[in-house]
């Protein structure tokens, strides 16, 4: 029996001796190199405990030490648990307690503030720096450089995502061999990537746009990848005639716009640019071609489904579009009596073999937003033109997408609320030019108390995750309700949607 996904991704880099990744420093690591590092982390972690099934949650910076982890999870059978390097202490305690993995691995300088947490739940704590050392790689060093991967298959679970609740209780989205496997086939094909395309790649891999996105796709064609730790302008100007495609947000192609270095000539020689995580807005799209003559090519995923549509990689890729489903990917525009005829807008529902396998231990949560015949209800609203195009215009459930990250207005709702003076907050996304939206806040005062936006935010500023944190907030009198006495926030977003249009 094989292992479904360590067999397509990781096998094949044996004896291959062209680069796998090229670091900023010029430093080149192969394939069998690689695979070879897999083969003794996948050893450290079974000496370590992990048995198959097991969960191997990871909260460290990105570097080649850290993608090799994922393949060697995968080589084990175990299951990888990917978590946002900004997510504090209290986030993380959440997680190993609704997840219960066998090893969590940190950065050696979060260590002392996590093990409290780690030992709350009989999680064992081993460290990874941002260069890949550590208590990891040391017991690593002295193991076999082959490993023989337990046998999985399609179905077997392989990942463990995050995403957020409306409530703002994160659920575990369960995704097997076969989802991510069978996602990274038909992208593959469907935007041509091969073993000759060297891939700029800036994103993080602890979400499922840089791992399973950018970082299955390469390696399941044998590609080169360009592997930064973050986007940082200056390297992704000097780096970028040496790569043939990009996969981004939205924020790196503004700030790419705001360079002057950034220019036709420079970005002549490239195939292929990619932008998704969060909506691209139409004047970026039309900046970019301007500049450049590249038509950026924008698509849309979930973290339940990986990617569902795209624009066409020839043909027409339009402006303010997610493109068209990805063969093999079911769409379907939604209202309360059913399906819904092209322009109108309703609730996206997608079904293929991309859509995830339900949520880790919340069975009433799947059965809500997973159909028994396995249409996913995503929550988010669009229309589907007459020639398959699909629009995203909101989101049923208030999630707000700022910079490529999943944002829930409770989570950060029931902080603010906790603040002294704060009588009651509503947390909406705003536009912005740079992250696409913008987590705003707008607070009202309990009788007497004269509040302070800025303290305010301040005192939640060490509990979330950065970009969870409100960008600006404002004090008003009242907040907009209708006759049952639910906040307006589509008021709210109108009165300050041109907050952030001049950041």
């Amino acid at each position: 029996m094989t292992n479904t996904l360590f067999d397509a991704l990781f096998a094949p880099l044996a004896g291959r001796d062209r680069p796998l990744m090229i670091l900023p420093d010029g430093q080149e690591i192969s394939g069998d190199r690689f695979l070879r590092q897999v083969a003794r982390l996948a050893h450290a972690l079974s000496a370590s405990g992990v048995q198959p099934g097991d969960r191997v949650a990871v909260q460290v910076a990105k570097s080649p030490a850290a993608l090799a982890v994922y393949g060697a999870t995968v080589a084990l059978g175990a299951v990888f648990l990917p978590l946002n390097t900004a997510y504090t202490a209290d986030e993380v305690d959440y997680f190993l307690g609704n997840a219960t993995p066998r090893v969590f691995l940190c950065d050696p300088v979060k260590r002392a503030a996590l093990l409290p947490v780690a030992r709350r739940h009989g999680v064992q704590v081993m460290t990874m720096g941002a260069t890949g050392g550590g208590e990891l790689a040391d017991l690593a060093e002295t193991q076999p450089e082959t490993f023989d991967a337990v046998p999985r298959g399609p179905g077997d679970l392989a990942a463990i995502l995050y995403t957020s609740g409306t409530t703002g209780r994160s659920k575990g989205a369960m995704l097997s061999h076969g989802n991510l496997l069978s996602n990274a086939q038909v992208l593959a094909d469907l935007w041509r990537f091969t073993a000759d395309d060297v891939l700029l790649h800036a994103l993080p891999i602890f979400h499922t746009h840089g791992l399973f996105v950018a970082s299955n796709i390469s390696l399941l064609t044998r590609g080169s990848m360009i592997f930064l730790p973050g986007f940082d302008a200056d390297q992704v100007v000097s780096l970028l005639p040496r790569a043939t495609a990009m996969m981004g947000v939205p924020t790196f192609y503004t700030r790419l716009l705001d360079d002057p270095r950034f220019t036709r000539d420079l970005a002549g020689h490239m195939r292929l640019f990619i932008s998704g995580s969060a909506p691209l807005l139409a004047e970026t799209h039309r900046a970019f071609e301007d500049r450049t003559g590249h038509r950026i090519l924008e698509r849309y995923g979930m973290t339940e489904t990986n990617m569902n549509t795209s624009n066409p990689y020839e043909g027409d890729r339009r402006a303010g579009t997610v493109g068209l489903p990805l063969p093999g990917v079911e769409l379907r525009i939604m209202g309360e009596a059913g399906p819904l005829p092209p322009g109108e807008v309703g609730v996206i529902e997608v079904r293929g073999p991309n859509v995830f396998q339900g949520y880790w231990q919340m069975p009433e949560k799947t059965a809500e937003e997973l159909r028994a015949d396995g249409w996913f209800i995503t929550g988010d609203l669009g229309t589907q033109d007459a020639d398959g195009y699909v629009t995203i215009v909101g989101r049923a459930k208030d999630l707000i997408i700022t910079g490529g990250y999943n944002v829930y207005p409770k989570e950060v709702e029931l902080l603010l609320d906790e603040q002294p003076g704060v009588l009651e907050s509503a947390v909406i996304g705003l536009p912005h030019p740079d992250f696409g939206e913008a987590v705003f806040a707008v607070l009202t005062a309990q009788k007497g108390a004269q509040l302070d936006a800025e303290a305010v935010l301040a005192g939640i500023r060490d509990r979330l995750a950065r970009f969870k944190q409100p960008k600006a907030a404002v004090v008003v009198d009242s907040l907009p309700r209708n006759t049952m006495g639910k906040v307006q926030k589509n008021l709210l977003r109108a009165a300050h949607a041109e907050r952030f249009r001049l950041s």
